[in-house]
């Protein structure tokens, strides 16, 4: 099953190189993009499609077609979707791995300032505190 995804995409690649044009190009890139999200909710959740389609009150083959990344799926269905899984599907892009949450200034002693303007020199464009 894993493999299947990377099938698709060998295949959709090639009709892309032949056929392809920018509109098409993109839609493809947002469908994929919103079956990856739902493959990841579904393994999340530890359902199977056959699980996910009982939830959705949708025959498996229909979630199955849904889940290739080559049907044109409606606002409606995307909609009940992120209900069903909780999850957002309209938003593609990717979710930060890691959220910073600013905790205060610490006043430390030469070490601590000596880091934090090592880490500017390292990083400049980023806005840094050093806290224990």
């Amino acid at each position: 099953m894993k493999d299947e995804p990377m099938k698709n995409k060998n295949i959709i690649t090639e009709w892309l190189d032949k056929y392809g044009d920018p509109e098409t190009e993109r839609f493809i890139e947002n469908n994929l993009a919103i079956t990856e999200k739902v493959r990841l909710a579904l393994e999340a959740k530890g359902w199977s499609k056959a699980e996910f389609a009982e939830a959705m009150g949708k025959n498996p083959s229909e979630v199955s077609k849904w889940l290739s990344g080559m049907h044109n799926l409606t606002l409606k269905s995307l909609t009940k979707m992120e209900l069903v899984l909780g999850i957002d599907l309209l938003n593609n892009k990717p979710e930060p791995q890691y959220k910073s949450v600013y905790l205060g200034l610490v006043e430390g002693s030469a070490d601590y300032d000596a880091k934090a303007t090592e880490y500017e020199a390292y990083a400049p464009q980023q806005k840094t505190t050093v806290a224990i």
